[in-house]
């Protein structure tokens, strides 16, 4: 089969996706340069290069704050400590039936399982990083033999997205390296071009050579097939070079002679595995805006700050001097406690003295150091590290609803853009392996819910549950003078609903078959017991009345015949 066709359409397909990504480059490299250096791959020139890299910073506030956001994120959203996420049935009356909450509790502790078996947990900090910082976030999930699924994190550069008509990712193209055994040994000798053929027969074995990874919906498939090359989105491996923008188009680094196309290896995927999260997004925008944008201002006036302060202390300690044309070429010890000999009257003096007022410029550093924390949530999540130990949610919630509140809309977007196609992608392949138990005829042909439960999630509930709570304390109150309010109230599902917003275990609860049952036998035992109690609150009644009885019957039993009639016997007087 000829793949040429299919060769073309995607090399034009990936310049035109690069070509729209390069207007966010020098965003993204200016955020680098002043944040994190070491990510980003915008240029193959430095390949696995130890360079240093941190010209541009001066102060690490930034630094510090993204890192606390990120811990922030993973502790609070997908802490791998305790439970953040649970399935759930759509039908809250099902999630009742015993049989159902037990099988769903079963599945998500398995599939919590699997993320602490894989990389996942390793993975997802460099999610909350590019995300945090360059607004967008990359990463392949893919199959493992061993631990289900694993992750390979993308940084910002290494690929380029592709949306839907719904604004959701459904495409990425990706390069990466490779050496010539590694793609002799992944793809086979067979399907590499003609050019890498000839480094590995010449022993040229580590040379690296680009390689292009497209995923992307599959639209001419036939539906009817259930196999690789007709899953709904196809991955296409292929050589070709990188993207030089300003169209430049390709230079490209893998010869086509001898084979006529470079296609090495084209499979198929029944769900989209890449996971794409945005901060947010505006306008139709592809790629998303971050904190880090926000605050990249106060990130370069910072450095300029901080860099005029080094150079005042400078010209404070170590200051500029001028002395007579005759020092020329002579030695002049400047060190502290230093002694230069200088011939007759002449000597070394400041070129000027004056006495520098730092306190203003420490406290510009001091604001700027401050805006920046704020725009990262260092804050937010500093308090929430230092007040949860000995808080619960709604407790947590109450002190820091505004800054919650703030964080709510990421948070949400978090969860649908790269948790919840985690979990899906991560379910699908246990099913595919037959590793999750038989699921309850309730639940076939059922498409399942993801609940969150994590400590951020919870906080959030939890500002609806404090209103839960001041809704029982106006109830409570108000009982005291009206008892018939409290008809209104149906406790068992205030308590339940009330479980499901602060992230309890539904195992934890009975079902609502068991409470019944309860409520019976204790119904019962309490009218065992009422009757034992009237039974022996009626038991000297009736010990006393046996007795008098008793005493009757004796006292009857003891009396005398009555004498006989005198006239008996002798008929009728």
């Amino acid at each position: 089969m000829d793949k040429r066709p299919l060769l073309t359409q995607l090399r034009t397909r990936k310049t035109q996706l690069y070509s729209d990504r390069s207007s966010w480059d020098t965003h993204w490299r200016d955020l680098a340069d002043h944040v994190l250096p070491r990510t980003g791959k915008f240029s193959y020139s430095g390949r696995n290069r130890g360079d240093k890299k941190h010209r541009y910073i001066y102060n690490s506030t930034a630094t510090g704050a993204l890192e606390i956001l990120v811990a922030g994120m993973m502790a609070g959203a997908t802490s791998p400590a305790r439970p953040w996420m649970r399935l759930a049935s759509p039908d809250p009356e099902l999630n009742k039936y015993k049989p159902v909450e037990d099988w769903l509790s079963t599945a998500s502790r398995m599939i919590l399982r699997v993320f602490n078996r894989s990389n996942t947990y390793r993975a997802l900090p460099r999610y909350y990083q590019e995300l945090s910082l360059y607004g967008t976030a990359a990463g392949m999930v893919m199959p493992h033999p061993e631990r289900v699924i694993h992750h390979y994190p993308l940084t910002v550069g290494q690929y380029a997205l592709g949306v839907n008509a719904e604004e959701e990712v459904n495409t990425c193209y990706r390069e990466f390296d490779m050496t010539v055994s590694q793609m002799v040994e992944m793809f086979g000798i067979d399907n590499v071009s003609q050019a890498v053929r000839n480094c590995y027969n010449n022993g040229r074995y580590d040379e690296y050579r680009t390689i292009t990874h497209a995923v992307e919906p599959r639209f001419d498939r036939d539906e009817s097939k259930i196999d690789s090359l007709n899953m709904p989105f196809r991955s296409v491996y292929f050589e070709g070079g990188s993207y030089t923008g300003g169209g430049g188009g390709y230079s490209s680094n893998s010869s086509s002679s001898g084979s006529g196309y470079s296609i090495l290896l084209e499979e198929g995927f029944r769900e989209f595995p890449v996971l794409a999260p945005r901060w947010s997004t505006s306008g139709g925008d592809i790629y998303g805006s971050s904190p880090g944008m926000t605050a990249l201002g106060d990130i370069r006036a910072l450095q300029s700050m901080t860099k005029r302060l080094g150079q005042a202390i400078d010209y404070k300690t170590k200051p500029p001097t001028q002395g007579p044309a005759a020092l020329k070429g002579m030695e002049i010890d400047k060190m502290p406690g230093g002694h230069t000999e200088i011939p007759g009257d002449q000597r070394v003096t400041p070129v000027w003295q004056t006495t520098l007022e730092l306190s203003d410029l420490q406290q510009h550093i001091a604001l700027h150091e401050q805006r920046i924390n704020s725009r990262f949530y260092a804050d937010l999540f500093l308090m929430l590290a230092t007040t949860t130990k000995s808080m619960t949610a709604t407790e947590v919630a109450e002190r820091h609803e505004e800054k919650l509140t703030m964080l709510g809309p990421t948070l949400e977007r978090l969860h649908n853009e790269l948790l919840q196609p985690l979990v899906t992608l991560t379910f699908g392949h246990m099913v595919d392996r037959g590793m999750l138990p038989p699921a309850p005829p309730e639940l076939e042909e059922t498409d399942l819910e993801i609940e969150f439960i994590s400590m951020l999630a919870q906080a959030q509930q939890a500002v609806g549950a404090s209103q839960d709570d001041r809704f029982q304390l106006v109830m409570q109150n108000l009982s005291q003078t009206h008892p018939e309010s409290l008809d209104l109230l149906d406790p068992d599902a205030y308590l339940r609903q009330y479980a499901r917003k602060i992230g309890m275990d539904p195992q934890s609860l009975r079902s609502p078959d068991e409470v019944a049952e309860m409520r019976q036998m204790r119904g019962q035992l309490e009218q065992a017991q009422q009757q034992l109690a009237a039974l022996q609150q009626a038991a000297p009644a009736a010990r006393a009345v046996a007795e008098t009885q008793a005493i009757e019957q004796e006292m009857a039993d003891a009396q005398p015949d009555a004498p006989e009639d005198a006239f008996s016997g002798f008929g009728e007087v």
